[in-house]
């Protein structure tokens, strides 16, 4: 009897750890990776870690610190200043799309697009992702180019995709 007992303590625990860790934010999980503490700077100083951590789903393609480093000397500091809030919040906002397009969803959509599928963002752009080589390519509207490098890092709320390049609307 104890050791039934025991036993559905330990699965009651398992559980209860599980909802909890799938209960993170997009933006606990990119506050958690050292590879994007720019993003998370930038999204705190854009005023979006409320939205980010709502119901969602949201899919958010995250440039990684390096990808921040490949835009033009001045760039981030100067975006992450309170009189371009409104600038940079429209650029983390063409990372974002709504719904939860898991790695899976994006390349049948590419498949099912003959090769390339346009995704709208929350900024109210739009995102083209092809495939080249086995990988998810983002070209952003002025034929910047990003590469897909880490996919489907799960969140309560949507799932994060990890990229080379800062992505920028027109």
């Amino acid at each position: 009897m104890k050791m039934k007992f025991f036993s559905f303590a330990i699965a009651l625990l398992m559980g209860a750890f599980v909802t909890v860790s799938a209960q993170k934010t997009v933006v606990d999980v990119a506050v958690g990776s050292k590879a994007h503490t720019t993003l998370v700077a930038a999204v705190k100083a854009a005023g979006l870690v409320e939205t980010l951590q709502g119901a969602g789903p949201f899919t958010v393609f995250a440039p990684v610190n390096d990808a921040f480093g490949k835009l033009p000397a001045g760039t981030v500091e100067s975006l992450l200043k309170p009189e371009n809030k409104a600038q940079l919040a429209k650029i983390l906002t063409y990372h974002v799309v709504v719904g939860n397009l898991d790695a899976a969803a994006v390349v049948k959509a590419i498949k099912d697009g003959k090769g390339k599928v346009v995704v709208k963002t929350v900024s109210g752009g739009s995102l083209t992702a092809s495939l080249k080589d086995g990988k998810v390519i983002l070209t952003d509207e002025n034929g910047g180019v990003s590469t897909v490098t880490a996919t489907d890092l799960k969140a309560g709320n949507g799932v994060i995709h990890v990229i080379d390049s800062v992505v920028l609307p027109k």
